[in-house]
């Protein structure tokens, strides 16, 4: 039997819907336009670029942001938002003239003619994406493609970062939008920002100036449940030394904790690993070593450029974070000890781990020996790993400069480029 609370959000879910349908005959606010990031979690990642390039350039565009209630507190003052789902969200979604989203806009929304939708995509696809994930039994069961499909319908505009982007999205996602081969706006900060900005993030997050700051960004894993990382942050920290620091970053899938022991603002971690298609376990972490004071738990910042730019290097897996780190030409380690199952149950476009040119970004390690050995003898930032590092940025960083986010907005709200002074 139905609750009192299960027909009270029935009942108000029927009004929102049709006070929606009222909405849709309204004339579109050619000046109005609608973000979103991360299934709305807040102001993040392209369309964050975006919409502050468009402030910029294109005043007259007033620019809304659709967040989901549980994340309301990540809005920046100042920062007009609707919440998923309220009147306010079923108005603007529409009488918006424009729509900005790096995933889609949970709940469904009717498309109407003449509003434009901008996909920014948030990330290059190292792992099988949209229709290529039918290959994949795991992924297949989980997934919907006739709404993949229908959602791909909705987009004006594709934004991709590099030409195996765009190769992979317009076999995946099969549409008739148009093709942006502009970069990544949210990569313009690694070419704008300043010495001091750097030093000012580095202070702000503790970090001083003679430490070596490494970011541990690992992706989620399909087969796993909870954040398992595949190091252990302290005993790393440990056995490098005073002059590291450590920055552990969770995938957002997991929250806004890594919940590494001994890290700055965390709590236990999640030990659980998961039975995989072909029978493998992926196997969680030694116990993390005595707290040192050089671990910091950064899941919680609001921008990972930020991290990135506070980072002398990377130490990441199959993150597509490591396409973006790529335009600072700062040193990547690639740490897989599970690379064979990650490559069976995802599912991969090329081998991040061959030393092939284009492919691998630097060093690669499979245990956390290896890892540490790595720092200990300069090979992280030797220069065979900056060979490797040039070649990965040309081939996966080609429309990063400065200015994609300007060349997006102008495209997307036509808005004029000026003419060269005289």
């Amino acid at each position: 039997m139905p609750t009192r609370a299960s027909v009270k959000r029935y009942v108000r879910r029927q009004v929102m819907r049709a006070a929606y349908r009222t909405d849709l005959r309204r004339p579109l606010d050619p000046n109005l336009a609608v973000y979103g990031a991360y299934w709305n979690r807040g102001v993040a990642c392209n369309p964050a670029a975006v919409h502050a390039k468009a402030r910029e350039l294109a005043p007259h565009i007033r620019g809304v942001w659709a967040v989901s209630s549980r994340h309301r507190d990540r809005m920046p003052p100042g920062v007009p938002y609707v919440i998923e789902g309220s009147r306010p969200y079923w108005r603007a979604m529409a009488t918006a003239t424009y729509l900005v989203n790096n995933s889609s806009f949970p709940g469904g929304f009717t498309k109407r003619p003449g509003q434009r939708y901008l996909q920014t995509h948030h990330g290059t696809p190292l792992k099988t994406m949209g229709l290529d994930q039918r290959a994949y039994p795991e992924l297949a069961r989980k997934a919907d493609f006739a709404k993949i499909l229908a959602h791909v319908g909705q987009w004006d505009f594709s934004l991709s970062a590099n030409p195996h982007s765009t190769e992979v999205w317009d076999r995946v996602y099969p549409g008739s939008y148009q093709r942006l081969d502009l970069g990544y706006p949210r990569n313009d900060v690694y070419f704008t920002a300043t010495a001091e900005d750097i030093a000012k993030i580095r202070a702000e997050l503790g970090i001083r100036a003679d430490q070596t700051a490494l970011l541990y960004a690992p992706t989620h894993r399909d087969y796993r449940e909870g954040f398992v990382p595949d190091l252990d942050p302290e005993r790393l920290a440990r056995e490098l030394g005073p002059e590291y620091v450590v920055l552990v970053r969770a995938h957002y899938f997991y929250g806004r904790s890594a919940g590494v022991s001994g890290a700055t603002g965390a709590s236990s971690v999640h030990q659980k690993s998961v039975l995989c298609r072909d029978g493998e376990y992926g196997s969680p972490p030694a116990k993390s070593s005595a707290p040192t004071g050089r671990v910091l738990d950064v899941t919680a910042h609001p921008r990972v450029e930020e991290l990135c730019l506070a980072a002398d290097a990377l130490i990441t897996d199959y993150s597509s974070l490591a396409f973006d780190y790529a335009c600072l030409d700062r040193p990547i380690v690639v740490h897989a000890p599970d690379w064979d199952v990650y490559r069976t149950t995802r599912g991969t476009y090329f081998d991040l781990l061959s030393g092939r040119s284009g492919d691998t970004p630097g060093p690669v390690t499979t245990t956390s020996d290896e890892l540490v050995e790595v720092f200990r003898v300069g090979e992280w930032r030797s220069p065979a790993s900056a060979a490797l590092r040039t070649a990965f940025r040309e081939r996966f960083c080609p429309y990063d400069d400065g200015h994609a986010a300007e060349r997006v907005v102008r495209r997307f709200f036509a808005v004029p480029f000026a003419p060269p002074s005289r």
